[in-house]
């Protein structure tokens, strides 16, 4: 694989730090699409070399990247981009249109899909008896051949034809839309906690890692709850962009 080497400039000059420096020039490189996910970077000796650097300089450049999630150190391999974080707005968008969009190449894995008896929660967001058949989907959703979020949704029970097959094939909202569903709004709450060793195990992820949280439940044009899901998303890999404006 051919080792990939960026022209970084250092201001020496300025108060920033030139670790920061370093990483952050790697940063915008990996998020511009100028660094691809699997691109190699110069090992530690040869980048120290490159820029004029002490090797604990260009070490702390790198593990701050790590810790960012942007890349990884294998044995045999050297240091190995990730992939950019995927941002996403927060839109009544689905998470596969918009990384259909962003190039992304996303791929469906479907866990389970199946009616059951709908929790009083659940029962609460979809306007339902608690007790009411609903239809319950797992998924886990890969970017760049990465997992990147595990969602879970629950609808009710009607006329939208949705098989394994179909799922795996276009998005949620993708499908509703095709069968005349309107949706209009949706009430939306995120949040982070800790991953459990099942979701970790899942997402590749180790134990206890911090993930993000939303939970949703849409509304069509009439004003009825067509969907409510519980998704978790890795913190390394995805982050929620919102446009505050005054009033």
């Amino acid at each position: 694989m051919t080792v990939t080497r960026l022209d970084i400039d250092l201001d020496r000059s300025s108060p920033v730090p030139l670790y920061f420096q370093v990483a952050e020039r790697i940063a915008e490189a990996i998020q511009a699409g100028e660094l691809l996910p699997g691109a190699r970077l110069d090992n530690e000796i040869q980048l120290a070399d490159h820029l004029g650097l002490s090797r604990p300089t260009v070490r702390q450049a790198i593990q701050y990247l790590v810790d960012k999630g942007l890349v990884v150190r294998k044995r045999g391999v050297g240091t190995q981009v990730v992939h950019g974080q995927v941002k996403r707005a927060v839109e009544l968008t689905s998470l596969y249109d918009d990384l259909r969009r962003a190039g992304q190449e996303p791929v469906t894995r479907v866990l389970s899909i199946g009616t059951v008896a709908a929790e009083e929660d659940v029962a609460g967001a979809l306007g339902l008896p608690p007790g009411t058949a609903v239809l319950r989907l797992e998924r886990l959703r890969y970017a760049l051949g990465e997992p990147l979020a595990l969602l879970h949704n629950w609808l009710p029970v009607g006329p939208a034809p949705l098989s394994a097959e179909a799922l795996e094939g276009r998005g949620l909202y993708e499908l509703l839309r095709a069968t005349g569903v309107r949706m209009r709004v949706a009430n939306q709450r995120i949040g982070a906690r800790a991953a459990t060793p099942a979701e970790a195990r899942l997402l590749q992820e180790r134990r206890s890692c911090p993930l993000l949280t939303m939970v949703r439940t849409a509304y069509d044009d009439q004003g009825r709850a067509v969907e409510h899901g519980s998704h978790v998303y890795r913190a390394s890999h995805y982050s929620l962009e919102v446009t505050l404006v005054e009033r």
